[in-house]
């Protein structure tokens, strides 16, 4: 696979046109049902073969019901001057995600109950959502709310709640083998860059460069509404969902931290095993992290009824970075360096994924002589062998059908790439043979 992957992962130019995605979708008002998570996922569709899914209120997904659909057309308060003193054609963060319906005419101390701020960072306007409880509010920088004057104010919120549908994307790349990689991202935040439509543009684009390649693993990428999401698709592919064998959830991919795995539930699945070697040779400021029932859908992919084998990728994770679920979490703070390094690493776990298996020596008696093949340097007595010779001898000291690509590279402490080249010339040379049933 590697062969057909463009090598420019990491160019600006890759990383310039996740950024542009990122832009475009960002003023958009998502939600996890509505108009502007459909029209997302449209985008979104113009780049790679998107099937989008709509799933109608009522439904019920394990404990969990699907709720009303919500759109929202204008909000405002506005002061006695006719002034809109809280706008959400301004910011649509300005509004309580999910608000019901409101037109009155109140005191600030009647309002005040229903608006939102963070006092510790009173330039920001905070995110906030009432998915399973009707309400009503507004958020607001903390000096804008200090700045109000006592009196009357004109309140609307012109948003509708009633029976529709919850909508999800999927796009999937059948490979050699039913077995699936699962990439998911969340898409039901409004306009927040970095969690949220940094994981859709990543996710995007692995998808688009996917779909090109031939494919060993087949891959489905969702696309859905948090939480509500992944347990709507769950409780619909229950059979289905026993053919994921490595799972990804993407997201906080374009700010400048250095990366976080959080590992599966299982701890040692394969797809932790992969994303902990990418890691290790990407940087010492890699963590990986143990997993823990609090975060985005692989808590809901790694219930316990299903343990499925499925991490997180992130840079620096949710709630770990000040502007998060503000309006600080804006364009600015999404790189395109940081968004192509992350695509680089999805490819390389990928990759990973699609080359680890099993080989058999042909010539497990002795050492076989490599230099008269072209495989080994002629000349002798160094002190240290080069990168690719060591290569070429751990695999030949470990093909014995038992031990894959992945594990040599661990044992060897070698990146995976070198090693999987070592076993292909080898290969090439006779002196391998696949074992077939030991590919992962």
């Amino acid at each position: 696979m590697a062969a057909t992957l463009p090598a420019t992962a990491a160019c600006a130019e890759v990383g310039g046109q996740m950024l542009a995605l990122v832009a475009e979708l960002f003023p958009i008002c998502r939600s996890i049902t509505g108009d502007g998570l459909r029209q997302t996922l449209r985008r979104i569709g113009r780049e790679i073969p998107l099937e989008i899914h709509e799933v109608p209120s009522g439904t019920r997904a394990f404990d969990w019901t699907v709720p009303k659909e919500w759109n929202i057309r204008d909000a405002y308060v506005r002061n006695a001057r006719g002034e809109r003193v809280i706008d959400f054609q301004a910011s649509n963060l300005h509004v309580l995600n999910y608000s019901v319906p409101v037109r009155r005419r109140m005191t600030l101390a009647e309002l005040r109950p229903h608006l939102y701020t963070v006092p510790e960072q009173p330039d920001w306007v905070p995110y906030r959502t009432s998915y399973y409880e009707e309400r009503w509010g507004f958020c607001l920088a903390h000096r804008d709310l200090v700045a109000l004057p006592a009196g009357e104010y004109d309140v609307c919120i012109d948003a509708t709640l009633a029976d529709g549908h919850l909508s999800y994307g999927e796009c999937y790349l059948p490979g050699e083998r039913r077995d699936e990689v699962l990439i998911s991202c969340h898409c039901c935040h409004p306009s927040l860059a970095n969690d949220n439509l940094s994981g859709i543009a990543v996710a995007t684009e692995l998808a688009r460069r996917l779909a090109d390649a031939p494919l060993r693993h087949s891959y489905r990428f969702l696309f859905i509404p948090g939480t509500i999401g992944s347990l709507v698709w769950l409780a619909t592919h229950e059979a289905g969902a026993s053919r994921i064998r490595h799972g990804l959830v993407l997201s906080c991919l374009g700010d400048g931290g250095a990366f976080t795995y959080k590992q599966s539930r299982r701890g040692d699945a394969p797809i932790d095993r992969a994303a902990a070697h990418v890691l290790g040779h990407a940087g010492a400021a890699a963590r990986i992290v143990q997993f823990s029932p609090y975060g985005y859908d692989e808590r809901q992919y790694c219930s316990p009824g299903f343990d499925l084998p499925v991490g997180r990728l992130t840079r620096t994770p949710n709630g770990e970075y000040p502007e998060y679920h503000t309006s600080a979490d804006d364009l600015g703070l999404v790189q395109p360096a940081s968004l192509a390094e992350s695509l680089a690493a999805c490819l390389e776990i990928v990759e990973i994924l699609e080359q680890d298996r099993r080989y058999v020596s042909l010539n497990p008696k002795g050492e076989p002589q490599l230099g008269r093949r072209g495989l080994y340097g002629s000349v002798g007595g160094r002190v240290a062998p080069k990168e690719t010779e060591a290569a070429l001898l751990w695999v030949l000291s470990l093909s014995d059908g038992r031990h894959g690509l992945l594990d040599i590279a661990e044992r060897a402490a070698l990146p995976f790439a070198v090693v999987q080249q070592a076993a292909e010339a080898l290969h090439t040379h006779g002196l391998l043979r696949p074992e077939s049933k030991g590919e992962g």
